[in-house]
C-alpha cells in the first residue's frame, strides 16, 4: 500500500498492513500485532535488504523519516545500514531473551526447558548474529552440526523452535522473510507411527493388574486421551452426571477446553478408584519409565511400543469401526479447521458422535479383552 507516512495513517494501519512512504522510497510502517515498526528497504550490491528503524511511539514519522533519509546516505556510499547499526538488541541473543519471557506464561514447564536448551544451547553459534544477518546458510550449517553431535531427531526439534522463533521476529517487524524456511528435515527412525494390533491390545490388556498405573492404562485405551491428561486427571474434572470428562485449557496440549464423553467402560474405571485426594490417581503419576519396563516384563512377543502409541492406536481402529474422521478428531482434541463460534458450535454438535464413538471402541476393547 502506498500512501503517506503520518501520525494519523499509521495509527490506522490495519493488522499485518505496510505502508509504503509515497515521498521517500524504502521509507515504510507495518503493523504487527500492538505494534506499529517504522523500516527501510534498501538494494545494496545487487541484494535486496531491510532494516528496523523502531516502533511507533518511540519514534514519531518525522524522526523515523529523518533517520531513514540517514541510513539511505549509507547505502548511496556504498556502506551497509546493517552493519554500521547492529546494537546488542539486534542479535539473535539479545532478541532471544524477550522471546523466551514472552513463550514463558503460554509453554508448559517442560516444553519452556525444551525450547530454551534448543536456542540458548544448540543454537548458540548464532547468539552475537543480527538478526537481519542471519540467513539460510547459516541455518543450515547450524541444524547439520547438531545432527553431527546429537542425531537427527535433536536436529528436527531445533529446527521447530528456530522456525518459531523466527516467526515470533517477524511479527515484531525484526524481519521480513524466515530463514529456517527452505532448510531439510532430517529423516528419524524409528518411525513414530506405531500402531498396536488387536492382538497386540489384547495382550496389553490382559498383562494390567489393579494397580493406579494399570487402571491409567485401561484408559488410555479407552478413552485415546494423552498420558499427561490422564495421569493427572482430578476429581473435580470428572462429571458423572453430564458422563463428561472435562479438560481446561491449561491441561489440553493446544490450550483449548476438552469435553470427552464417557463410556460406561470408562465410568466404571473412574468410580471405582478411592477418593484420596483431589487426583483420581491420588497424584499426578510420575512413575512412568519405571512402570512401564515392569508392565513390558510381562508381555511376551510383543514389539517395543510407547504409552502415545495407545491414543494412535485407538484412533485408528475406531476410523476401522466405521467411526467418521472429523469425530476421531474432536475425540482427540485435535485442533478444528474451524475457530470462533462455528468451533465452539461444531465441538457442541459432536458431543453425541463422540459419546457414540467413544462407546463403540470401548465395546470394541471388551471384546478384546473379555475378563
Amino acid at each position: 500500500m502506498l500512501g503517506k507516512i503520518t501520525k494519523s495513517t499509521v495509527e490506522r494501519l490495519p493488522l499485518n498492513e505496510m505502508l509504503w512512504d509515497q515521498s521517500l522510497v524504502g521509507f515504510g510502517a507495518r503493523r504487527q500485532r500492538k505494534h506499529v515498526h517504522y523500516l527501510l528497504r534498501y538494494r545494496l550490491n545487487g541484494h535486496q535488504r531491510f532494516i528496523t528503524i523502531g516502533r511507533h511511539g518511540a519514534w514519531t514519522p518525522d524522526s523515523a523519516r529523518t533517520e531513514a533519509k540517514r541510513l539511505l546516505g549509507l547505502v548511496a556510499s556504498k556502506v551497509d545500514p546493517a552493519s554500521e547499526r547492529v546494537r546488542p538488541a539486534d542479535t539473535f541473543g539479545a532478541e532471544l531473551t524477550r522471546y523466551l519471557e514472552r513463550k514463558r506464561p503460554v509453554l508448559r514447564p517442560r516444553s519452556l526447558v525444551e525450547v530454551e536448551r534448543h536456542l540458548s544451547v544448540q543454537a548458540k553459534s548464532l547468539h552475537n548474529l543480527p538478526l537481519t544477518e542471519i540467513n539460510r546458510r547459516n541455518i543450515a550449517l547450524t541444524l547439520a552440526e547438531i545432527e553431527q553431535q546429537s542425531g537427527p531427531v535433536a536436529r528436527n526439534r531445533v529446527r521447530s523452535s528456530l522456525s518459531a522463533f523466527f516467526a515470533f521476529a517477524i511479527r515484531e517487524g525484526l524481519l521480513e522473510q524466515n530463514p529456517v524456511v527452505g532448510t531439510g528435515k532430517a529423516d528419524e527412525e524409528p518411525s513414530r507411527e506405531r500402531v498396536l494390533t488387536s492382538a497386540e491390545l489384547t495382550a496389553v490388556l490382559n498383562a494390567l493388574d489393579a494397580g493406579p498405573f494399570s487402571e491409567i492404562v485401561r484408559l488410555l485405551v479407552l478413552t485415546a486421551q494423552r498420558r499427561s491428561e490422564i495421569g493427572g486427571l482430578r476429581w473435580s474434572e470428572v462429571d458423572f452426571e453430564q458422563g463428561l470428562i472435562g479438560l481446561p485449557p491449561e491441561r489440553s496440549k493446544n490450550h483449548r477446553q476438552h469435553e470427552l464423553p464417557m463410556s460406561i467402560q470408562v465410568r466404571a474405571v473412574l468410580e471405582r478408584q478411592p477418593r484420596k485426594n483431589e487426583f483420581v490417581f491420588g497424584g499426578k503419576f510420575t512413575s512412568w519409565t519405571r512402570a512401564k519396563a515392569d508392565l513390558d516384563r510381562r508381555l511376551n512377543g510383543v514389539a517395543p511400543w510407547k504409552l502415545h502409541d495407545l491414543r494412535r492406536s485407538a484412533a485408528t481402529h475406531m476410523a476401522e469401526l466405521g467411526v467418521l474422521p472429523h469425530i476421531i478428531e474432536a475425540v482427540l482434541n485435535h485442533v478444528s479447521h474451524k475457530s470462533g463460534v462455528a468451533g465452539i458450535y461444531n465441538r457442541a454438535r459432536y458431543q453425541k458422535d463422540m459419546r457414540a464413538a467413544i462407546q463403540t471402541w470401548a465395546d470394541y476393547v471388551d471384546r478384546l479383552n473379555p475378563s
